[in-house]
């Protein structure tokens, strides 16, 4: 797809590092699938995957936690699982 930021790249797939904070809260997610920009580098994730991290690291900050630093695994359903 044509990069929206740069309006002049192409995107590939690729990986990316996803950070979200909130409060005193930060959650990393590495190595999540992307489409990358290959001029300016900019990041696309796909829809489905944004949310489950959203949902994934509430359920984290709900636990108390501060920081968060994961690995992405394909099959994310065993990510939320394995918290629950």
């Amino acid at each position: 797809m044509k990069c929206v930021m740069c309006k002049r790249g192409e995107t590939k797939p690729g990986v990316t590092s996803v950070l979200l904070t909130r409060d005193d809260f930060t959650f990393v997610m590495r190595d999540v699938p992307a489409e990358i920009c290959d001029i300016c580098g900019e990041d696309y994730i796909n829809g489905n995957i944004a949310k489950e991290l959203y949902h994934l690291a509430e359920k984290i900050k709900d636990q108390g936690t501060l920081l968060d630093v994961r690995k992405y695994q394909m099959n994310a359903e065993h990510i939320c699982s394995s918290i629950s």
